[in-house]
């Protein structure tokens, strides 16, 4: 009985070479960001950009043959529309308050919070965090109690010191403070908690050494501690730059853009004409504007800092 033949050997699979395998690591952890980011990020701003050059209104949703190619015709008629220019110059105003205000009093709660120790430093920095994740429903109907102009605590306590009392969301100039400020309240907590990850990263040799010569608190910080956080002060102001161009929450559930427009944002404009006046074409070109100032803004920051680091 003759015996079986033989298996031909089997060929060995070539592994992936070390260096290949280290190129395509990064790539495998930066995928899935990346597809969240094309999906939720890129392609919303591609579908605005094509619906903008279109008629797109609450009756195209339904039926799509209804919709009609005007090109640029929005951005004509965005251009010429000066409740969009003034709902541009009044996210310019909260910009231009709130930035500064947020960046400067973020960092002087954390350089204080930094200092302190103990459970005391703990319980402030849950409690300074706690307005970040605070639904804005809620934020808003306690500041509509406080800004009421015939029960709200604010006038009864200024009525105490004989001053008479502010129309806090009912005069223009008065409301555009009003939502700025409790903006500034929400919008410092979670700059605080980068702000101390930046400080706890600062070696304390520089500090200590800089103390031996003689340095004061002021100098210290001022020499010392705000250059080194320079890169998380940067971050932090690139953000909040961002979040106050996007400006939409606040005054959406406190004055509704009034009174007389004077709090209306360039969000809360595209959205007022896109779901209140159902011209979705023209809300697509009003974001896609948004869209292309928030970018222009990012990247003369970002060529400041490269200067700057040079």
């Amino acid at each position: 009985m003759s015996a079986p033949p033989l298996a031909p050997p089997r060929r060995a699979v070539p592994r992936p070479r070390p260096r290949a395998r280290a190129r395509l690591t990064p790539y495998l952890f930066v995928g899935p960001a990346f597809a969240a980011l094309a999906v939720f990020g890129i392609l919303p701003i591609l579908v605005a950009a094509g619906v903008s050059t279109t008629d797109l209104n609450i009756r195209g949703l339904g039926d799509p043959s209804t919709v009609s190619f005007v090109g640029l015709d929005n951005y004509r008629r965005l251009v010429t529309d000066h409740e969009f220019w003034a709902a541009l110059r009044t996210t310019g105003f909260f910009a231009v308050v709130g930035v500064p205000a947020i960046v400067v009093c973020s960092l002087a709660i954390a350089l204080l919070l930094h200092r302190s120790g103990g459970r005391l430093a703990q319980a402030l920095r849950a409690f300074y965090f706690l307005p970040a994740i605070t639904a804005i429903v809620a934020v808003a109907l306690v500041w509509g109690y406080l800004y009421n102009s015939q029960f709200g605590l604010l006038n009864d306590l200024l009525g105490r010191v004989g001053i008479d009392p502010v129309p806090w969301l009912s005069d223009p100039t008065w409301a555009r403070f009003s939502v700025a400020l409790v903006a500034i309240w929400r919008g410092t907590g979670l700059n605080i908690i980068i702000l101390l990850a930046g400080l706890q990263g600062i070696p304390h040799e520089y500090d200590e050494a800089a103390q031996l010569d003689g340095a004061n608190r002021w100098v210290r910080i001022w020499r010392i501690t705000i250059p080194l956080l320079g890169f998380a002060l940067f971050f932090v102001t690139v953000t909040t730059v961002i979040s106050w161009l996007q400006f939409f929450d606040e005054p959406y559930v406190l004055t509704d853009g009034g009174p007389n427009k004077a709090t209306t944002s360039i969000s809360l404009y595209i959205f007022q004409q896109g779901f209140r006046f159902n011209q979705f074409g023209f809300a697509s070109a009003g974001s896609v504007v948004l869209f292309v100032i928030i970018a222009l803004v990012t990247v003369i920051q970002l060529r400041a800092r490269r200067t700057d680091a040079r």
